[in-house]
């Protein structure tokens, strides 16, 4: 996909729609909504507009399934935050940030909203509903 469609053209509802008429109009089977500043901020359009285009979506945030997505798969931000939390309880008992190493995301979450894959004509195999952290029936 173009990097312009990565770019701030992704701030109206307007260019989002294009988007997906892009994506439907090129038989896109499926579409991967990676994190960053505007996916959640623009959800609802965007959750909206997959139904409307009957587009399986996968996103990187729990909200989106939570709020109508299909399914979201990426790092448990509540267990980055609590550990964030622990750095910050370090640097101000007088550690240098520095010297704190860099940690990546160890726990992950999925989570599947039944009802959308219901309406998609989806049907969810098993072995991954068994691994879900959380499904939405």
């Amino acid at each position: 996909m173009p990097s312009v469609w990565r770019s701030r053209y992704w701030r109206s509802r307007h260019t989002l729609e294009l988007a997906f008429r892009f994506l439907r109009g090129e038989r896109c089977e499926a579409v991967y909504i990676a994190s960053g500043p505007l996916g959640p901020a623009k959800r609802a359009t965007i959750i909206s507009l997959a139904a409307e285009a009957r587009l399986p979506v996968i996103y990187s945030f729990r909200v989106f399934p939570v709020e109508g997505g299909l399914i979201a798969y990426g790092a448990d931000y509540g267990d980055l935050f609590r550990r964030a939390a622990g750095y910050v309880d370090k640097i101000l008992k007088g550690a240098k940030p520095a010297d704190l190493p860099v940690q990546e995301p160890t726990k992950f979450e999925l989570v599947i909203n039944l009802k959308t894959a219901n309406a998609l004509g989806l049907t969810i195999p098993q072995s991954i509903l068994v691994r879900a952290d959380q499904v939405i029936a």
